[in-house]
């Protein structure tokens, strides 16, 4: 049944830029007490009918459910279109901030958010979702912490760019913070190329392609 209790579920999944579990759905459905008494079951139904109402509409995309999370995905048929667009996007520059990021993640996987930005010391919301975008970065799992936050890792496509058989290949281990300054070290208005050299001690001859250049432009 697609009622108002089911759009106020499809909102908060909507609204989420992680998967949201059906307790935490629940939790906040309690806190507004607009609903009743509100079960995981409950939740789940709803889910359900809005992807048959999705099905029924023809719509691209559906409620899939992910890493303990429900989230909203395209569907399969729209895979083509899809990718032309991830294409398109992948064309985008990265920013020193995005190597920043990408460092700390390529050296510290599995690793969350929250240590990413505490090493990082600022929000890297943006950044990260720029890197998942773009197929360097990926959800792995997630830690056993409380509130088991997600974990990321770098993926196959990152192995590619860096010409790197697996991440035992990786250049050997410096401390993060020497990384990031080294990254700093270049000039606000040099482009930065999104090589290896930027993470290792001794620079590489590794060609890239040209869509992978970064700029300055973003935080």
């Amino acid at each position: 049944m697609v009622d108002e209790f089911a759009h106020v579920v499809e909102a908060l999944v909507f609204a989420s830029d992680e998967p949201l579990s059906a307790n935490i759905i629940k939790n906040i459905l309690d806190s507004a007490r607009t609903f009743g008494r509100v079960t995981v079951e409950a939740i789940t139904g709803r889910i359900k009918a809005l992807n048959k109402k999705y099905e029924e509409e023809g719509a691209g995309f559906h409620i899939v459910e992910i890493a303990g999370g429900f989230q909203f995905a395209t569907k399969k048929e729209m895979a083509q279109w899809v990718s032309l667009l991830f294409k398109e996007r992948a064309r985008r520059k990265l920013t020193k901030s995005a190597l920043e990021t990408l460092a700390i993640i390529a050296y510290k996987q599995p690793i969350t958010k929250p240590e990413i930005e505490s090493i990082r010391g600022v929000n890297i919301d943006y950044v990260l979702h720029s890197l998942l975008e773009k197929e360097l970065v990926t959800v792995i799992g997630r830690a056993e912490t409380v509130g088991r936050p997600l974990l990321y890792g770098t993926t196959q496509k990152f192995l590619k760019v860096f010409n790197l058989k697996n991440l035992e290949d990786l250049p050997k281990l410096r401390e993060i913070d020497e990384i990031i300054k080294e990254i700093r070290s270049r000039g606000a208005e040099e482009p930065i190329q999104l090589e290896i050299s930027a993470l290792t001690e001794s620079p590489t001859d590794t060609d890239l392609p040209s869509n992978l250049t970064a700029n300055t432009d973003e935080q």
